[in-house]
């Protein structure tokens, strides 16, 4: 007998940043067609246009309230590229700082706050014995917080929640899905963590409140960096500034190695059999935090390239520069250019609305036409993935031995072969694992930092540039760097000391791109098919694989929605 077909819908897909929603055709049990819709624009590079490029960082950097630093960053280094504009020693390693301060934090917030209750059973905690938790706990390491007391209180917390009819944090979900599959002491574990990493998560930001003045959206410069070093000043960055920076990477180092990893481990160990979503199988990283200088891709710590089909035995080289590397279709996209079938490298790129959708609310997106608001972005003609997982997979490949070394101690400990990375499961373990590349790298260049300072430098901008007068008529450059969530991209032409044109390809705009022309599906849509749903109205399955990639819509579609907007009746978590 032929099961019958059903097709689901989640909109808005919430622990996202930003507005996505997702359809799939569930057969029988599984997946067999996906389609991924970001459902708002945003006209962000069409607003920084005619601006002094020196203050379109500040523009651009609100394209997302999650990512904080990075686009402002990636816009910083496409104007200097366009001005052939060097910084100081100092600025780019408070730069790396600041970079990796972000990916330790995004990657600890992702795991517990976003994607942790798709593998943790809250409700299931409350069935716990706290001294089993414990000696779970202090099995897996020596954090303090372990006592049967301690996670007594916090079983007793979650049974106030649930007793007084309001989950709050813990509500509006599928709790009791056949589909988790940690023991009661375990899911009572993560819940723990889960609380201790929102205080903890505050602390961590402080470091960009230092050298960038507040947090999110720390401030920044063309030319270095605005942190002025003075050891004999209180009003600027002292030593006493500089001991508090140490003092919160040191917390870090001890949260992840302590906490995050243990945690990792332990919930991998009960999902290690569930090696679906692995998506595409291509893999791009731009390379990023640069040791000496981004003109130095040789000095990066996450080295750049492409993987094609999951082949580990080649890795190719990316120029983002290139007009035949990065081209950006819209033929699935509420877009309009002059050919609706070309692909337009970022330079040449266009940001012209062009809705032509449904009206809401409407039942379903036809994924024969339009149907989201994200571009279709292509290296050499190949949809691909980026993110934590694509760092180490072009990490691995590479032969670089920090990723390598990583990669194998997990797979060895999960009895795991290579092939496990390109799944689900897999993009979590990098995600960790990369925040433990990253937490470690900090203290390095803290030790950089104050290195240099002690032997008499604390330059941190270079003034040379700074003046219109010394810029040429016409320049264009590109600004690269490699956020949490991936490869991020900034394309800017400059003419007569004003902005012309600027284009941002962002992490999301490569894995929730709709399929291209030919049907060639995106990341996202491609990694649900052959997923698993064992209960189709409540798709925890469907928003595991989804969040194993941190969605940021927000900078994806890059403020306003179509005219008249109103979210489909649809199930919403």
């Amino acid at each position: 007998m032929e099961s019958m077909a059903t097709r689901i819908v989640v909109d808005p897909l919430t622990r996202v940043e930003g507005h996505l929603r997702i359809e799939a055709v569930v057969e029988g049990t599984q997946i067999t067609e996906a389609l991924s819709s970001g459902t708002i624009f945003r006209g962000i590079e069409k607003i920084v246009e005619n601006r002094d490029p020196r203050d379109v960082w500040s523009f651009v950097q609100r394209i997302c309230g999650v990512c904080t630093h990075i686009h402002a960053l990636t816009s910083i280094r496409a104007v200097e590229d366009a001005l052939d504009y060097r910084i100081p020693k100092n600025a780019n390693i408070i730069r790396n700082i600041m970079t990796l301060t972000q990916m330790v934090h995004d990657h600890v917030v992702h795991f517990y706050h976003l994607h942790g209750f798709d593998w943790v059973d809250v409700l299931s905690a409350l069935k716990a014995d706290p001294k089993a938790t414990s000696e779970l706990a202090m099995s897996l390491s020596d954090w303090p917080n372990s006592s049967a007391g301690y996670f007594r209180d916090v079983q007793n917390k979650v049974k106030g929640l649930v007793e007084s009819g309001q989950l709050g944090i813990f509500a509006n979900a599928y709790w009791g899905h056949p589909a988790y599959r940690l023991p009661p002491e375990a899911n009572l574990l993560a819940v723990a963590h889960y609380i201790e990493a929102l205080n903890w998560q505050k602390e961590i930001v402080k470091i960009h409140t230092i050298f960038g003045g507040k947090n999110p959206h720390p401030n920044y410069c063309v030319g270095g960096h605005p942190s002025t070093i003075n050891m004999n000043d209180v009003h600027v960055i002292n030593m006493e500034r500089l001991n508090l920076v140490k003092s919160k990477i040191d917390e870090a180092q001890t949260f992840v190695d302590k906490v995050l990893l243990p945690d990792l481990f332990a919930i991998a160990g009960f999902y290690k059999g569930d090696l679906w979503g692995g998506g595409i199988g291509n893999f791009l990283c731009y390379g990023g935090v640069p040791m000496t200088d981004i003109r130095e891709p040789d000095s990066f710590l996450f080295p750049n390239g492409a993987v094609l089909n999951r082949d580990l035995s080649k890795v190719y080289d990316v120029d983002l520069k290139d007009p035949e590397h990065i081209k950006e279709f819209v033929s699935h996209s509420w877009y309009q250019y002059d050919d609706p079938q070309a692909g337009l490298h970022p330079w040449q790129g266009k940001t012209a609305p062009a809705y032509d959708g449904p009206r809401p609310p409407y039942h379903n997106l036809d994924e024969n036409k339009k149907y989201s608001w994200i571009k279709t972005p292509h290296w050499q003609g190949h949809p691909m993935e980026v993110g934590p997982l694509a760092r180490f997979v072009v990490g691995y490949a590479r032969g670089n031995k920090p990723i390598k070394g990583l990669v194998d101690d997990a797979l060895q400990r999960l009895d795991l072969p290579i092939t496990a990375l390109f799944s689900t499961l897999g993009r979590t373990l990098a995600r960790a694992l990369e925040a433990k590349l990253s937490v470690d790298h900090l203290a390095g260049f803290y030790a950089d930092l104050l290195a240099n300072i002690k032997a008499g430098d604390s330059q941190t901008f270079n003034p040379e540039k700074w003046e219109p007068s010394r810029w040429p008529a016409a320049a264009q450059g590109v600004g690269f760097a490699e956020a949490p969530r991936g490869a991020l991209a900034h394309w800017v032409k400059i003419r007569d000391g004003k902005v012309e044109s600027y284009q941002a390809v962002v992490p999301t705009t490569w894995n929730a791109a709709p399929r291209d022309e030919k049907g060639v599906k995106g990341p996202y849509e491609a990694s649900l098919l052959d997923t698993p749903v064992a209960v189709p109205d409540q798709p925890l399955e469907l928003l595991r694989t989804i969040h194993s990639f941190d969605p940021c819509l927000a900078c994806a579609t890059h403020l306003i929605s179509p005219a008249g907007e109103e979210l489909a009746k649809v199930k919403v978590l």
